[in-house]
């Protein structure tokens, strides 16, 4: 593929087709994704969730192999990851995993992380006879350095490394959705490299969108309370601004700090983890998306709330802003700027410029999806034949 690049690896999307829905598979296809995500929990879990509820229409067979907390029949052991708690690791059932990929008979196998199910899923790959594909989603090395002692983190990265070199050589394609992650694959082995676009929930596009409001009222962060978010900064700017409301949506290891941090302002509410469905109701009761990330692989939220025609302050290092066609529902925060200016920037636009910049918002994510599925249900048809 070619792959055009300006001064920050901005790319259109390549290879997808004009069209106005993503059509369904000329033949049969079977489908399996190995994932070490549970479902919904990070950007990971969400997109394939998001992808399979759509594919499913399309193809003849879809099904997603990972670990859930509510149902273990998948999963047996369960280890903590170091520096987090709320994160797990738990290995395969591989028994009974292995009997429902051969009753399956998967054209095609997706190993969605570095983890035990991913090298899973390139196992059974090699055994039944499928067509093999990776997908790199997260910097994990880059995150090991936010959350593991140094002799932790040359053993994960040297781990890390390993697994991702194993999977990517052993790929007849490799998938990212930034472009700036397609020279870090090519260096692990990769040789096919796809850059895909990311899919929504179904709800967030068939649900009517309510227009913006007149004015600022509520900012919303949707997202795992860890290091990488920069949650700081965003404790800083409703210091900064009591008038507006700012709503902290999500779950992690810094939980209880910015708990202790908000605790005084009045003009901070906390929700905890909410399933898509809360996610969406709370954007539509917002005006505004913060995600001020140091670390941001895509930053699936942002789409998201683009989606439901809200604009989104987005930090410059998030690979969203990869994706020309969404420029214009994303508010660049850069390295230099303070939150709160931003905000500001954003208050003193006049109603219709930001109703304009909403609507274009929600059909630029919308058009992003419907790609999306095009481009997956066309590779998985290549690889398959």
């Amino acid at each position: 593929m070619d792959f055009a690049y300006g001064s920050s690896h901005a790319i259109d999307a390549p290879g997808f087709a004009d069209i106005a829905d993503a059509p369904p598979a000329t033949r049969p296809l079977r489908v399996a994704f190995f994932s070490d995500a549970e479902p919904e929990r990070n950007g990971a879990g969400s997109y394939y969730s998001d992808l399979i509820a759509q594919l499913d229409k399309r193809i003849d067979a879809v099904e997603i192999f990972q670990p859930t907390r509510r149902k273990r029949l998948l999963s047996g052991l369960s280890v903590p990851l170091p520096g987090d708690p709320t994160q797990r690791l738990l290995t395969p059932n591989v028994p009974r995993l292995w009997q429902r990929v051969r009753r399956m008979q998967p054209d095609v196998i997706v190993s969605i992380t570095p983890g035990p199910f991913g090298l899973l899923g390139l196992a059974m790959a090699r055994h039944f006879g499928s067509a093999f594909m990776t997908a790199f989603h997260t910097e994990f090395e880059a995150l090991s350095r936010l959350y593991w002692s140094p002799v932790s983190r040359a053993i994960a990265t040297r781990y890390l490394t390993g697994v991702n070199r194993l999977l990517c050589r052993s790929s007849s394609s490799v998938l990212v959705h930034s472009g700036r992650l397609v020279e870090t694959v090519r260096s692990l082995g990769a040789g096919d490299v796809q850059v895909m676009g990311t899919p929504l929930p179904t709800r967030f596009i068939d649900t009517p969108v309510a227009p913006p409001r007149g004015r600022l009222s509520q900012l919303v962060f949707a997202g795992r309370l860890a290091p990488e978010k920069n949650l700081d900064v965003i404790v800083e700017a409703a210091r900064e601004l009591p008038d507006l409301q700012f709503v902290i949506a999500g779950d992690g290891p810094l939980r209880k700090r910015i708990a202790r941090d908000t605790r005084r302002l009045p003009n901070v509410r906390m929700v905890g983890w909410l399933d898509r469905e809360a996610l969406r109701e709370l954007l539509d009761a917002s005006d505004l998306l913060l995600l001020p990330s140091r670390l941001e692989t895509f930053g699936s939220i942002a789409l998201e709330a683009m989606a439901r025609g809200r604009p989104a302050v987005v930090a410059e290092n998030a690979g969203i802003h990869s994706w020309h066609a969404l420029h214009d529902g994303l508010i660049t925060l850069r390295r230099s700027d303070r939150l709160a200016d931003a905000i500001r920037r954003v208050q003193a636009q006049c109603p219709q410029e930001r109703h304009d910049k909403a609507m274009r918002a929600r059909q630029a994510a919308e058009r992003l999806n419907m790609e999306t599925l095009a481009h997956w249900i066309g590779l998985i048809d290549r690889q398959a034949a």
